[in-house]
Protein backbone atom coordinates (compact mmCIF):
# COMPACT_ATOMS: atom_id res chain seq x y z
CA UNK A 1 0.00 0.00 0.00
CA UNK A 2 1.41 3.37 -0.80
CA UNK A 3 -0.49 6.52 0.78
CA UNK A 4 -0.84 9.49 -0.02
CA UNK A 5 -0.70 12.94 1.25
CA UNK A 6 -3.83 14.53 2.01
CA UNK A 7 -4.29 18.41 0.63
CA UNK A 8 -6.65 20.80 0.05
CA UNK A 9 -9.62 17.76 0.28
CA UNK A 10 -7.85 15.60 -2.37
CA UNK A 11 -5.36 12.94 -2.20
CA UNK A 12 -1.70 13.52 -4.21
CA UNK A 13 -1.02 10.92 -6.79
CA UNK A 14 2.68 12.47 -8.13
CA UNK A 15 4.17 9.31 -10.00
CA UNK A 16 7.87 10.35 -8.60
CA UNK A 17 7.70 10.84 -4.56
CA UNK A 18 10.04 9.57 -2.40
CA UNK A 19 8.97 6.76 -0.74
CA UNK A 20 10.19 5.08 2.54
CA UNK A 21 8.63 1.77 4.12
CA UNK A 22 6.61 1.60 6.97
CA UNK A 23 7.61 -1.58 9.13
CA UNK A 24 5.52 -3.55 11.81
CA UNK A 25 7.80 -3.71 14.43
CA UNK A 26 6.44 -7.15 15.90
CA UNK A 27 7.44 -8.93 12.75
CA UNK A 28 9.76 -6.17 10.78
CA UNK A 29 7.79 -6.85 7.73
CA UNK A 30 6.69 -4.20 5.62
CA UNK A 31 3.51 -3.01 5.51
CA UNK A 32 2.89 0.39 3.50
CA UNK A 33 5.30 3.02 2.10
CA UNK A 34 4.79 7.02 2.88
CA UNK A 35 5.98 9.53 0.70
CA UNK A 36 8.17 12.44 1.86
CA UNK A 37 7.37 15.49 0.95
CA UNK A 38 9.17 18.13 -0.80
CA UNK A 39 9.68 21.60 0.81
CA UNK A 40 7.53 23.22 -2.53
CA UNK A 41 4.93 20.48 -1.68
CA UNK A 42 4.60 21.84 2.10
CA UNK A 43 4.40 25.60 0.61
CA UNK A 44 1.55 24.45 -1.26
CA UNK A 45 -0.66 22.84 1.36
CA UNK A 46 -0.15 26.33 3.46
CA UNK A 47 -1.23 28.51 0.54
CA UNK A 48 -4.17 26.03 0.23
CA UNK A 49 -5.00 25.86 4.11
CA UNK A 50 -4.24 30.16 3.80
CA UNK A 51 -7.52 30.40 1.58
CA UNK A 52 -9.43 28.02 3.35
CA UNK A 53 -9.04 29.61 6.74
CA UNK A 54 -10.59 32.59 5.77
CA UNK A 55 -13.75 30.89 4.95
CA UNK A 56 -13.65 29.06 7.64
CA UNK A 57 -13.00 31.52 10.38
CA UNK A 58 -16.46 32.60 9.01
CA UNK A 59 -18.48 29.48 9.99
CA UNK A 60 -20.33 29.87 13.56
CA UNK A 61 -18.41 27.25 15.64
CA UNK A 62 -21.41 25.46 16.71
CA UNK A 63 -21.52 24.89 13.01
CA UNK A 64 -17.82 24.12 12.76
CA UNK A 65 -18.43 21.85 15.95
CA UNK A 66 -20.81 19.95 13.74
CA UNK A 67 -18.03 18.47 11.77
CA UNK A 68 -16.43 16.93 14.85
CA UNK A 69 -19.40 14.99 16.23
CA UNK A 70 -19.40 13.58 12.52
CA UNK A 71 -15.41 13.03 13.18
CA UNK A 72 -15.91 11.42 16.28
CA UNK A 73 -18.89 9.53 15.02
CA UNK A 74 -17.07 8.04 12.03
CA UNK A 75 -14.29 6.93 14.71
CA UNK A 76 -16.34 5.43 16.66
CA UNK A 77 -17.94 3.00 13.77
CA UNK A 78 -14.50 2.14 12.96
CA UNK A 79 -12.91 2.04 16.37
CA UNK A 80 -11.87 -1.93 15.82
CA UNK A 81 -10.60 -1.26 12.34
CA UNK A 82 -8.40 1.83 13.76
CA UNK A 83 -7.22 -0.27 16.40
CA UNK A 84 -5.85 -2.95 14.32
CA UNK A 85 -3.73 -0.65 11.82
CA UNK A 86 -3.03 1.38 14.96
CA UNK A 87 -1.59 -2.36 16.79
CA UNK A 88 0.23 -3.42 13.41
CA UNK A 89 2.02 0.22 12.18
CA UNK A 90 3.23 0.98 16.18
CA UNK A 91 3.16 -2.62 18.14
CA UNK A 92 1.25 -1.61 20.93
CA UNK A 93 -1.18 -4.12 22.28
CA UNK A 94 -4.65 -3.78 20.82
CA UNK A 95 -6.64 -3.57 24.01
CA UNK A 96 -4.22 -0.05 24.12
CA UNK A 97 -4.45 0.26 20.84
CA UNK A 98 -8.89 0.03 20.98
CA UNK A 99 -7.98 3.04 24.53
CA UNK A 100 -6.17 5.48 22.31
CA UNK A 101 -8.75 5.01 19.82
CA UNK A 102 -11.37 5.64 21.88
CA UNK A 103 -9.27 8.77 23.00
CA UNK A 104 -9.54 10.42 19.88
CA UNK A 105 -13.52 10.12 20.00
CA UNK A 106 -13.65 11.30 23.22
CA UNK A 107 -11.70 14.40 21.82
CA UNK A 108 -14.13 14.56 18.93
CA UNK A 109 -16.79 14.73 20.76
CA UNK A 110 -15.52 16.76 24.13
CA UNK A 111 -14.08 19.63 21.43
CA UNK A 112 -17.51 19.59 19.64
CA UNK A 113 -18.84 20.76 22.34
CA UNK A 114 -16.89 23.63 22.94
CA UNK A 115 -18.40 25.09 19.55
CA UNK A 116 -21.02 26.35 21.63
CA UNK A 117 -18.75 27.70 24.57
CA UNK A 118 -15.42 29.04 23.32
CA UNK A 119 -16.37 31.95 26.16
CA UNK A 120 -15.09 34.87 26.40
CA UNK A 121 -15.70 37.65 29.01
CA UNK A 122 -17.83 40.85 29.36
CA UNK A 123 -16.47 43.30 32.35
CA UNK A 124 -17.64 45.82 34.13
CA UNK A 125 -15.92 49.21 32.23
CA UNK A 126 -14.09 51.78 34.36
CA UNK A 127 -16.25 54.45 32.58
CA UNK A 128 -19.52 55.86 31.77
CA UNK A 129 -21.45 54.78 28.69
CA UNK A 130 -18.83 52.16 28.13
CA UNK A 131 -18.94 48.18 27.18
CA UNK A 132 -16.03 46.01 27.83
CA UNK A 133 -15.77 42.48 26.41
CA UNK A 134 -13.01 39.94 25.09
CA UNK A 135 -13.36 37.35 23.15
CA UNK A 136 -11.23 34.36 21.31
CA UNK A 137 -10.46 34.90 17.68
CA UNK A 138 -8.27 32.21 15.48
CA UNK A 139 -5.21 32.80 14.73
CA UNK A 140 -4.80 31.30 10.77
CA UNK A 141 -2.99 28.18 10.00
CA UNK A 142 -1.72 25.95 12.68
CA UNK A 143 1.41 23.57 11.70
CA UNK A 144 1.21 19.66 14.15
CA UNK A 145 4.40 18.26 14.74
CA UNK A 146 3.07 14.23 16.27
CA UNK A 147 4.51 11.32 17.46
CA UNK A 148 4.99 7.72 16.86
CA UNK A 149 3.56 6.26 19.95
CA UNK A 150 0.03 7.81 19.92
CA UNK A 151 -0.19 8.45 16.57
CA UNK A 152 -3.87 8.96 16.54
CA UNK A 153 -4.57 10.63 20.05
CA UNK A 154 -2.01 13.22 20.62
CA UNK A 155 -2.99 14.11 16.88
CA UNK A 156 -6.61 14.35 18.46
CA UNK A 157 -5.65 16.93 21.20
CA UNK A 158 -4.01 19.39 18.58
CA UNK A 159 -6.05 18.99 15.43
CA UNK A 160 -10.03 19.45 16.93
CA UNK A 161 -9.46 22.47 19.17
CA UNK A 162 -7.99 24.03 16.22
CA UNK A 163 -10.76 23.11 13.96
CA UNK A 164 -13.40 24.05 16.31
CA UNK A 165 -11.76 27.51 16.92
CA UNK A 166 -11.51 28.55 13.54
CA UNK A 167 -8.10 27.52 12.34
CA UNK A 168 -7.37 25.23 9.49
CA UNK A 169 -4.18 23.19 9.64
CA UNK A 170 -0.86 21.16 8.17
CA UNK A 171 -0.49 17.68 10.57
CA UNK A 172 2.64 16.32 9.52
CA UNK A 173 3.03 12.73 11.18
CA UNK A 174 5.64 10.52 12.43
CA UNK A 175 6.85 8.49 9.14
CA UNK A 176 7.65 5.71 11.68
CA UNK A 177 3.34 5.39 11.90
CA UNK A 178 1.49 7.50 8.95
CA UNK A 179 -1.19 4.92 8.50
CA UNK A 180 -3.72 6.35 11.05
CA UNK A 181 -2.75 9.80 9.56
CA UNK A 182 -4.10 8.17 6.24
CA UNK A 183 -7.19 6.79 7.81
CA UNK A 184 -7.95 10.11 9.46
CA UNK A 185 -7.66 11.38 6.18
CA UNK A 186 -10.15 9.20 4.80
CA UNK A 187 -12.77 10.04 7.67
CA UNK A 188 -11.91 13.77 7.28
CA UNK A 189 -13.24 13.43 3.80
CA UNK A 190 -16.43 11.31 4.60
CA UNK A 191 -17.44 13.83 6.57
CA UNK A 192 -17.07 16.50 3.81
CA UNK A 193 -14.78 18.56 6.18
CA UNK A 194 -14.46 21.46 3.82
CA UNK A 195 -10.99 21.45 1.54
CA UNK A 196 -8.35 22.58 3.15
CA UNK A 197 -9.26 23.00 6.64
CA UNK A 198 -7.12 19.46 7.25
CA UNK A 199 -4.15 19.20 5.08
CA UNK A 200 -1.80 16.09 5.79
CA UNK A 201 1.61 15.80 4.94
CA UNK A 202 4.25 13.20 5.28
CA UNK A 203 7.78 13.61 5.00
CA UNK A 204 10.93 14.11 7.55
CA UNK A 205 11.18 16.90 10.46
CA UNK A 206 14.24 18.87 7.72
CA UNK A 207 12.04 19.04 5.10
CA UNK A 208 8.38 19.22 6.17
CA UNK A 209 8.81 20.23 10.18
CA UNK A 210 11.37 23.01 9.06
CA UNK A 211 9.63 24.70 6.96
CA UNK A 212 6.54 24.63 8.73
CA UNK A 213 8.62 26.20 11.56
CA UNK A 214 9.73 29.17 8.66
CA UNK A 215 6.57 29.74 6.71
CA UNK A 216 5.43 33.25 7.43
CA UNK A 217 1.95 32.15 7.08
CA UNK A 218 1.84 29.46 9.85
CA UNK A 219 1.32 31.13 13.33
CA UNK A 220 1.21 28.47 15.53
CA UNK A 221 3.59 24.88 15.84
CA UNK A 222 2.66 22.34 18.20
CA UNK A 223 4.96 19.96 18.98
CA UNK A 224 5.54 16.60 20.83
CA UNK A 225 8.60 14.45 20.92
CA UNK A 226 11.94 14.61 22.36
CA UNK A 227 13.21 17.65 24.45
CA UNK A 228 16.15 17.73 22.15
CA UNK A 229 14.20 18.40 19.45
CA UNK A 230 11.73 19.87 21.22
CA UNK A 231 13.91 22.17 22.08
CA UNK A 232 15.25 23.24 18.05
CA UNK A 233 11.85 23.71 17.18
CA UNK A 234 11.69 26.49 20.21
CA UNK A 235 14.87 28.08 18.89
CA UNK A 236 13.56 28.15 15.16
CA UNK A 237 10.11 29.07 15.99
CA UNK A 238 11.13 31.84 18.54
CA UNK A 239 13.79 33.14 15.38
CA UNK A 240 10.14 33.63 13.28
CA UNK A 241 8.30 34.97 16.50
CA UNK A 242 5.89 31.67 15.86
CA UNK A 243 3.27 30.71 19.02
CA UNK A 244 5.02 27.49 19.86
CA UNK A 245 3.67 24.71 21.97
CA UNK A 246 6.19 22.14 23.48
CA UNK A 247 4.84 18.60 24.71
CA UNK A 248 8.36 16.67 25.02
CA UNK A 249 10.24 14.17 27.59
CA UNK A 250 9.57 12.68 31.16
CA UNK A 251 11.37 10.69 33.77
CA UNK A 252 8.52 10.04 35.82
CA UNK A 253 8.12 8.60 39.02
CA UNK A 254 5.81 6.60 41.39
CA UNK A 255 6.38 7.55 45.30
CA UNK A 256 5.59 4.36 47.69
CA UNK A 257 5.25 5.08 51.21
CA UNK A 258 5.95 3.08 53.90
CA UNK A 259 1.68 2.72 54.63
CA UNK A 260 1.05 2.11 51.02
CA UNK A 261 -0.92 -0.39 49.43
CA UNK A 262 1.77 -2.69 48.35
CA UNK A 263 -0.46 -4.83 45.97
CA UNK A 264 -2.23 -1.50 44.21
CA UNK A 265 1.22 -0.40 44.28
CA UNK A 266 2.22 -3.17 42.06
CA UNK A 267 -0.09 -2.92 40.11
CA UNK A 268 0.07 0.65 39.44
CA UNK A 269 3.66 0.22 38.66
CA UNK A 270 3.29 -2.60 36.22
CA UNK A 271 0.89 -0.62 34.20
CA UNK A 272 2.70 2.40 34.47
CA UNK A 273 6.12 1.31 33.73
CA UNK A 274 5.70 -2.01 31.04
CA UNK A 275 2.51 -0.71 29.66
CA UNK A 276 3.00 0.56 25.88
CA UNK A 277 6.53 -1.27 26.26
CA UNK A 278 7.40 2.21 28.70
CA UNK A 279 6.90 3.82 25.74
CA UNK A 280 4.94 6.78 26.75
CA UNK A 281 5.82 10.04 27.88
CA UNK A 282 4.13 9.93 30.96
CA UNK A 283 5.80 5.91 31.45
CA UNK A 284 7.29 5.04 34.88
CA UNK A 285 10.82 5.39 34.79
CA UNK A 286 11.79 5.17 38.72
CA UNK A 287 10.41 3.94 41.72
CA UNK A 288 10.86 6.37 44.76
CA UNK A 289 10.26 3.55 47.67
CA UNK A 290 10.42 3.97 51.28
CA UNK A 291 13.17 1.65 52.78
CA UNK A 292 10.54 0.16 55.26
CA UNK A 293 8.64 -1.44 51.91
CA UNK A 294 11.63 -1.75 49.40
CA UNK A 295 11.97 -5.63 50.19
CA UNK A 296 8.22 -6.48 49.82
CA UNK A 297 7.97 -4.09 47.37
CA UNK A 298 10.73 -6.10 44.74
CA UNK A 299 9.62 -9.35 45.69
CA UNK A 300 5.63 -8.96 44.55
CA UNK A 301 7.21 -6.48 41.43
CA UNK A 302 9.35 -9.68 40.45
CA UNK A 303 6.30 -12.32 40.83
CA UNK A 304 3.84 -9.51 38.69
CA UNK A 305 6.72 -9.39 36.04
CA UNK A 306 7.02 -13.43 35.50
CA UNK A 307 3.72 -12.87 34.75
CA UNK A 308 3.47 -10.81 31.87
CA UNK A 309 2.87 -11.98 28.33
CA UNK A 310 5.72 -10.65 25.86
CA UNK A 311 4.44 -10.78 21.70
CA UNK A 312 2.85 -9.76 18.79
CA UNK A 313 0.47 -6.95 20.20
CA UNK A 314 -2.43 -8.32 17.72
CA UNK A 315 -2.35 -11.34 20.20
CA UNK A 316 -5.25 -10.84 22.76
CA UNK A 317 -3.50 -12.18 25.31
CA UNK A 318 -0.27 -10.08 25.21
CA UNK A 319 0.27 -7.59 27.79
CA UNK A 320 3.36 -6.19 26.30
CA UNK A 321 4.07 -5.65 22.49
CA UNK A 322 7.80 -4.52 20.58
CA UNK A 323 9.28 -1.10 21.20
CA UNK A 324 9.15 0.26 18.00
CA UNK A 325 12.37 -0.34 16.02
CA UNK A 326 16.21 -1.53 16.16
CA UNK A 327 17.45 1.69 17.43
CA UNK A 328 15.12 1.91 20.40
CA UNK A 329 15.76 -1.66 21.29
CA UNK A 330 19.76 -1.23 21.46
CA UNK A 331 19.46 2.16 22.96
CA UNK A 332 17.32 0.77 25.52
CA UNK A 333 20.06 -1.90 26.49
CA UNK A 334 22.81 0.55 26.22
CA UNK A 335 21.32 1.85 29.10
CA UNK A 336 20.99 -1.91 30.67
CA UNK A 337 24.98 -1.66 30.37
CA UNK A 338 24.98 1.95 32.07
CA UNK A 339 22.94 0.87 35.31
CA UNK A 340 25.11 -2.12 35.66
CA UNK A 341 28.41 -0.10 35.38
CA UNK A 342 26.86 2.35 37.60
CA UNK A 343 26.35 0.16 40.32
CA UNK A 344 22.55 -0.78 40.31
CA UNK A 345 21.74 -4.26 40.74
CA UNK A 346 19.76 -5.63 37.98
CA UNK A 347 16.54 -8.02 39.49
CA UNK A 348 14.93 -9.31 35.98
CA UNK A 349 15.10 -8.89 32.36
CA UNK A 350 17.98 -6.56 30.78
CA UNK A 351 17.92 -8.78 27.61
CA UNK A 352 16.96 -8.55 24.11
CA UNK A 353 14.50 -11.21 23.52
CA UNK A 354 15.45 -13.68 20.59
CA UNK A 355 13.48 -16.82 21.06
CA UNK A 356 10.91 -18.15 18.66
CA UNK A 357 9.10 -15.51 17.18
CA UNK A 358 9.90 -12.87 19.33
CA UNK A 359 13.40 -13.13 17.04
CA UNK A 360 11.32 -11.30 14.24
CA UNK A 361 10.36 -8.42 15.96
CA UNK A 362 12.04 -5.48 18.18
CA UNK A 363 11.22 -6.92 21.90
CA UNK A 364 13.13 -6.08 25.07
CA UNK A 365 12.85 -8.20 28.26
CA UNK A 366 10.40 -6.15 30.96
CA UNK A 367 14.04 -5.05 33.27
CA UNK A 368 13.72 -4.26 36.76
CA UNK A 369 16.79 -2.17 38.72
CA UNK A 370 17.23 -2.02 42.50
CA UNK A 371 19.49 0.31 44.55
CA UNK A 372 19.52 2.64 41.93
CA UNK A 373 21.61 6.06 43.01
CA UNK A 374 19.30 9.13 42.85
CA UNK A 375 21.31 10.71 40.31
CA UNK A 376 22.79 8.14 38.67
CA UNK A 377 22.37 8.51 34.42
CA UNK A 378 19.36 5.17 35.31
CA UNK A 379 17.82 7.63 37.01
CA UNK A 380 17.94 10.98 35.18
CA UNK A 381 18.02 10.29 31.89
CA UNK A 382 14.93 9.24 29.46
CA UNK A 383 15.03 5.86 28.01
CA UNK A 384 11.69 5.47 26.26
CA UNK A 385 11.59 1.83 27.26
CA UNK A 386 10.29 -0.75 29.44
CA UNK A 387 12.81 -0.16 32.30
CA UNK A 388 12.37 0.37 35.80
CA UNK A 389 14.59 1.86 38.64
CA UNK A 390 14.15 1.57 41.81
CA UNK A 391 15.70 4.47 44.41
CA UNK A 392 15.11 4.13 47.97
CA UNK A 393 14.47 6.49 50.80
CA UNK A 394 13.86 7.19 54.19
CA UNK A 395 10.95 10.16 53.95
CA UNK A 396 8.41 11.80 52.47
CA UNK A 397 10.29 15.16 52.29
CA UNK A 398 13.07 13.00 50.82
CA UNK A 399 11.13 11.23 48.21
CA UNK A 400 9.77 14.40 46.89
CA UNK A 401 13.33 15.75 46.59
CA UNK A 402 14.38 13.21 44.25
CA UNK A 403 11.47 13.47 42.08
CA UNK A 404 11.95 16.78 41.91
CA UNK A 405 15.85 15.88 41.06
CA UNK A 406 15.27 15.19 37.31
CA UNK A 407 15.17 17.88 34.64
CA UNK A 408 11.71 17.15 33.39
CA UNK A 409 8.04 17.46 35.02
CA UNK A 410 5.61 15.55 33.36
CA UNK A 411 3.78 12.88 35.34
CA UNK A 412 4.21 12.03 39.39
CA UNK A 413 2.54 9.48 41.49
CA UNK A 414 2.20 8.58 45.28
CA UNK A 415 1.03 5.54 46.83
CA UNK A 416 -0.14 6.47 50.48
CA UNK A 417 -2.99 5.94 52.36
CA UNK A 418 -2.24 9.14 55.03
CA UNK A 419 -4.06 12.32 53.63
CA UNK A 420 -2.05 14.58 55.19
CA UNK A 421 0.63 13.04 52.92
CA UNK A 422 -0.94 13.10 50.27
CA UNK A 423 -2.01 16.99 50.04
CA UNK A 424 1.52 17.37 50.93
CA UNK A 425 2.77 15.60 47.60
CA UNK A 426 0.50 16.98 45.19
CA UNK A 427 1.17 20.10 46.41
CA UNK A 428 5.10 19.89 46.36
CA UNK A 429 5.78 17.22 43.50
CA UNK A 430 7.32 19.77 40.36
CA UNK A 431 5.10 17.95 37.73
CA UNK A 432 1.90 19.22 35.63
CA UNK A 433 0.23 15.81 36.50
CA UNK A 434 0.31 14.36 39.91
CA UNK A 435 -1.71 10.93 40.54
CA UNK A 436 -2.69 9.68 44.32
CA UNK A 437 -2.67 5.55 44.69
CA UNK A 438 -2.82 5.53 40.62
CA UNK A 439 -0.03 4.83 38.43
CA UNK A 440 1.54 7.47 36.54
CA UNK A 441 0.08 6.97 33.14
CA UNK A 442 -3.51 8.05 31.05
CA UNK A 443 -4.98 11.48 31.10
CA UNK A 444 -8.83 12.15 31.20
CA UNK A 445 -9.25 14.40 27.63
CA UNK A 446 -10.58 17.25 29.56
CA UNK A 447 -8.27 18.39 32.04
CA UNK A 448 -4.93 19.95 30.73
CA UNK A 449 -2.01 17.92 29.41
CA UNK A 450 1.44 18.95 29.41
CA UNK A 451 4.27 19.69 32.07
CA UNK A 452 7.32 21.68 34.04
CA UNK A 453 10.58 22.34 33.16
CA UNK A 454 11.92 20.47 30.49
CA UNK A 455 8.91 18.76 29.72
CA UNK A 456 7.29 21.36 28.12
CA UNK A 457 6.94 25.76 27.85
CA UNK A 458 3.87 26.14 30.00
CA UNK A 459 1.14 25.03 27.05
CA UNK A 460 -1.34 22.14 27.49
CA UNK A 461 -2.68 20.25 24.92
CA UNK A 462 -6.25 18.45 26.04
CA UNK A 463 -8.81 19.92 28.04
CA UNK A 464 -10.31 24.22 27.54
CA UNK A 465 -6.42 24.77 28.04
CA UNK A 466 -5.68 23.67 24.67
CA UNK A 467 -8.21 26.43 23.30
CA UNK A 468 -5.51 28.92 24.54
CA UNK A 469 -2.95 27.22 21.64
CA UNK A 470 -5.45 27.92 18.66
CA UNK A 471 -6.80 31.56 19.50
CA UNK A 472 -5.76 34.62 20.35
CA UNK A 473 -7.14 36.70 23.29
CA UNK A 474 -8.86 39.87 21.83
CA UNK A 475 -10.26 42.83 23.89
CA UNK A 476 -13.28 44.98 22.66
CA UNK A 477 -14.06 47.97 23.79
CA UNK A 478 -17.58 50.09 22.81
CA UNK A 479 -18.13 53.58 23.84
CA UNK A 480 -21.79 55.00 23.63
CA UNK A 481 -20.93 58.35 25.30
CA UNK A 482 -20.80 60.44 22.22
CA UNK A 483 -17.29 61.97 23.93
CA UNK A 484 -13.66 61.20 23.88
CA UNK A 485 -13.08 58.91 27.29
CA UNK A 486 -9.33 58.62 28.11
CA UNK A 487 -9.86 55.91 30.57
CA UNK A 488 -7.27 56.51 33.36
CA UNK A 489 -6.70 60.18 32.56
CA UNK A 490 -10.48 60.99 33.17
CA UNK A 491 -11.10 58.64 35.40
CA UNK A 492 -9.12 60.42 38.06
Amino acid sequence: MKLQHYINGSWTSIDDMNFIPVINPATNEEIAHVPMASKDLVNEAVAFAKAAQKKWALVPAPKRADYLFSIGQKMKEKKEQLAQILTKEMGKVIEEARGEVQEGIDMAFYMAGEGRRLFGETTPSELENKFAMSVRSPIGVVGLITPWNFPVAIATWKSFPAIVAGNCFIWKPSSETPIMAYEMSKIFDEVQLPAGVANIVFGSGGDVGTTLIEHPDVKVISFTGSTDTGSKVAELGGRHLKKVSLEMGGKNAIIVMDDADIELAVEGIVWSAFGTAGQRCTACSRVIVHEEVKAILEEKLLIAMAKMTIGNGADESVKIGPVIHKTALHKIHSYTQIGIQEGAKLLKGGMILTEGDLAYGNYYAPTLFTDVAAHSRLAQEEIFGPLLSLISVSSLEEAIEVNNSVKFGLSSSIFTKDINRAFQAQRDLDTGIVYVNAGTTGAEIHLPFGGTKGTGNGHRDSGIAALDVYTEWKSIYIDYSGKLQRAQIDTN
